[in-house]
């Protein structure tokens, strides 16, 4: 596959466990059919702020994805909250875009925004970041290149991370984020029962604690996949046993309900088709 102006950025050090990653697309000047132009997004606990830079995007609807939000209309900074469901979209045409991801309880304290009204929601970013966030967000627009971009980001989250930082472990991973979350949750308030914890939890990410530990379960198979020999089969029940799922059928199921996909599915499509590029990014 030819990936060429699709990447991934890993924030610094300084920055671990503010932002998960930055997505970045270009495909301006790249000959794509239609069908090249879909993408394909797993469900994910994540708050996603996107800009715009060029080209346009529809919501895709079918069976088992999420449907598009009510009054949706892109702009060229939009605001994202965890969504539940597998996402399928398309490009008219050429298009250049940023998605910065943060985990959604690092993104509330930051901004003072409630997550839990974001869930399944995509919105005009400047209807409800903060007004220093929409000065910053909005000078990306500028006539400067991605890595110039990225700078900005580092230059304007470290400070404010800074504060936050001595408080949160710096979590790489979904599975580290989410025993750090269940842990303070556990010791933030007098309060400890299950019930207790679960609710704090929901509050802080915006979805229960079942959906976090089934995307963590997710992400570890998926690496381990991505991890073996391209052209060997893949033992999916072997895979389902070191990634704590119940068996081959949980896995399945789950998989199927985060990415619209069978796990060999999705296996395979993800390695040969354009439409799944934010897979390969992870990989």
């Amino acid at each position: 596959m030819d990936d060429t102006g699709t990447r991934l950025w890993i924030p610094p050090l300084a920055l671990a466990g503010c932002v998960r990653a930055a997505m970045l697309r270009d495909t301006r000047g790249r000959d794509l059919s239609a069908g090249q132009r879909e993408n394909y997004f797993p469900a994910a606990p994540l708050v996603k702020l996107f800009w715009w830079f060029a080209g346009d995007g529809e919501w895709l609807t079918r069976p088992g994805f999420s449907a598009s939000p009510p009054g949706y209309r892109l702009g060229p900074l939009m605001l994202s909250g965890p969504f539940t469901l597998p996402t399928h979209t398309r490009n008219p045409g050429p298009v250049h875009a940023l998605m910065l991801l943060f985990p959604p309880d690092v993104f509330q304290a930051l901004t003072g925004i409630d997550v839990t009204a974001l869930v399944n929601h995509v919105v005009p970013a400047e209807t409800l970041l903060p007004p220093e966030w929409c000065t910053w967000a909005m000078s990306l627009h500028a006539d400067i290149d991605d890595n110039e971009r990225l700078v900005r980001i580092e230059a304007f989250l470290q400070p404010r991370w800074a504060v936050l930082a001595p408080q949160r472990p710096a979590a790489r991973r979904y599975a580290e984020w989410v025993q750090a979350l269940a842990a303070r949750a556990a010791t933030s308030a007098s309060g400890r029962s299950l019930r207790q914890i679960e609710r704090r939890v929901k509050a802080w990410a915006g979805v229960p604690m079942r959906d976090l530990r089934a995307v963590s379960r997710a992400e570890r198979a998926f690496l381990a996949v991505a991890a073996s020999d391209a052209e060997s089969t893949v033992n999916w029940a072997e895979i389902a046993a070191e990634t704590d799922y119940a068996d081959q059928s949980h896995l399945c199921r789950e998989t199927r309900r985060l990415s619209g996909f069978s796990p060999e599915d999705l296996r395979r499509r993800s390695a040969t088709e354009e439409a799944f590029w934010p897979y390969r990014l992870w990989r």
